[in-house]
């Protein structure tokens, strides 16, 4: 009982609040992040890049005023893990003149995009360095075993450089902020769950980004959260930077190698263009079981459509803002002790081997990233769920990982008569998140990629009804 209590107080004493009341101030800045050519897309899972068809961003603001400042920055990218995740949240805080846990970092979850993992990427040279991995047959005996590879560090402190001197670049040109914005549009056929049963009834996992499948296309959506929602920040009336939430993967045409943020990205674009003054910035909800595949074949022209439904709710819900005075701002920490899986195929013995082992290039990037978790875990290492409230009505919150929409919905329902935008792809290191009932019902999803043990949905419930009380 004694030891329980230790652990819940652990749990829950690290969350603190700070408010305050004072004149608030915004940076922004807008920075290009692409990956060079031959870097790795989605960690090695798919093709590298061979071109560009446009560039990714690295978009955010700083809202100074009172005690710390607050930073949020959301990536063009797949993910952020580990270590890298780390430095960019230390390097950020250097340059914003304020505290690591007060930076919010995001990623879309583009896949045309890098996985940044510093941690797995070394374990992958590692391996390599013993020259064990030149002993692994090839599929094709005619054919060299390609060497894995899941991202470039030398890249990643690249962009941490570039980036956080257009922070401090930004810092000298501040604009005085007087009013927060808040609103939300539905969106139009775009988003729709993994999960669907079949006309004869069989439940399915298998409705991915693109499908052609009729029965995947005509199912229902499935558990969504329906509605795009936009904060904004405004000088009187005049709007300085709005940033768009909306939780399904961005991917249409993908994984050919041709560098892309997707249809968000597009969708954000065209909200740039036609707002020139207002930075427009784009981050994607809880998606990790949420994706466009009800409505998308794959086909290239798809990814136009959905750019153009996702801009007419980002116009709708821009033009629909309610103001509020910004009087203060508050900020809560909760930090959570999620664990690393140890089911049959996924322990740290079976991933080791893998990483040694396995012939497909991809499969031994993937072990890596698995194992750069594990070690993240056993060395004591806790997520920082992390929220910002304006006031007790309205409030940002970043969850990690891909988590499943449902934790999304969840701290809806923690403040239902508030205004709560929930970001998700904060530290990626744990991959999907998923509620307990897909791990009963088989999500063939959660066959990799996944590194949270059965029974996270507590664990992940606990932190978010914590920090939203």
């Amino acid at each position: 009982m004694r030891t329980r209590l230790i652990t819940l107080l652990t749990f829950f004493l690290a969350s603190t609040v700070v408010a305050w009341a004072a004149e608030f101030r915004l940076a922004t800045f807008s920075v290009d992040v692409t990956m060079p050519l031959g870097h790795p897309c989605m960690g090695g899972g798919i093709a590298p890049a061979r071109e560009v068809a446009d560039p990714l961003y690295a978009k955010g603001f700083v809202l100074l005023g009172a005690e710390k400042p607050f930073v949020l920055v959301a990536f063009d990218w797949c993910e952020i893990r580990g270590t890298s995740f780390d430095k960019w949240k230390q390097a950020l805080a250097e340059a914003a003149g304020t505290d690591p846990q007060r930076v919010l970092v995001t990623s879309t979850h583009a896949h045309d995009a890098p996985v940044m993992d510093e941690d797995a990427e070394k374990l992958l040279r590692d391996v390599e360095a013993t020259g064990a991995w030149k002993d692994i047959p090839p599929p094709d005996p005619k054919a060299p075993v390609q060497v894995a590879s899941v991202c470039q560090p030398a890249y990643n402190a690249e962009c941490i450089q570039r980036v956080t001197a257009a922070v401090r670049e930004s810092l000298r040109h501040t604009v005085r902020v007087t009013h927060f914005g808040t609103s939300r549009a539905k969106v139009d056929r775009v988003a729709s769950n993994r999960r669907f049963f079949t006309r004869a009834g069989r439940l399915s996992y298998g409705r991915y980004s693109r499908s052609n499948d009729p029965e995947a296309q005509d199912a229902d959506e499935g558990t969504i959260d329906p509605w795009l929602r936009t904060l904004s920040f405004w000088d009187g009336d005049k709007a300085i930077c709005a940033v768009h939430n909306y939780a399904v993967h961005p991917m249409s045409s993908y994984g050919g190698g041709k560098v892309s943020a997707d249809f968000p990205g597009q969708a954000r674009a065209a909200m740039q263009r036609a707002h020139p003054e207002t930075l427009q910035i784009y981050t994607t909800g809880c998606a990790g079981n949420v994706t466009a595949g009800k409505y998308n074949t794959g086909a290239p022209e798809n990814r136009g459509v959905l750019a153009e439904r996702l801009h007419d709710a980002m116009e709708r819900s821009f033009q629909d803002t309610q103001r509020t005075p910004l009087t203060q701002a508050g900020f809560k920490l909760v930090m959570m002790p999620l664990g690393a899986r140890n089911t049959p195929e996924h322990t740290e013995p079976v991933l080791r081997k893998q990483l040694a082992e396995g012939v497909r290039p991809f499969a031994r990037s993937e072990a890596a990233m698995g194992l750069a978790w594990y070690e993240r875990v056993k060395r004591g290492h806790q997520v920082e769920v992390p929220a910002v409230e304006f006031d007790p009505a309205h409030v940002l919150v970043l969850l990690p990982a891909e988590a499943y929409v449902e934790f999304q919905l969840f701290a809806q329902e923690c403040r239902p008569q508030s205004f709560v935008m929930v970001m998700g792809y904060g530290e990626c290191g744990p991959g999907y998140i998923p509620i307990d009932r897909a791990f009963d019902e088989l999500d063939i999803n959660l066959g990799s990629w996944a590194w949270t043990p059965p029974g996270s949905e507590a664990v992940m419930k606990t932190a978010i009804r914590k920090l939203l009380k």
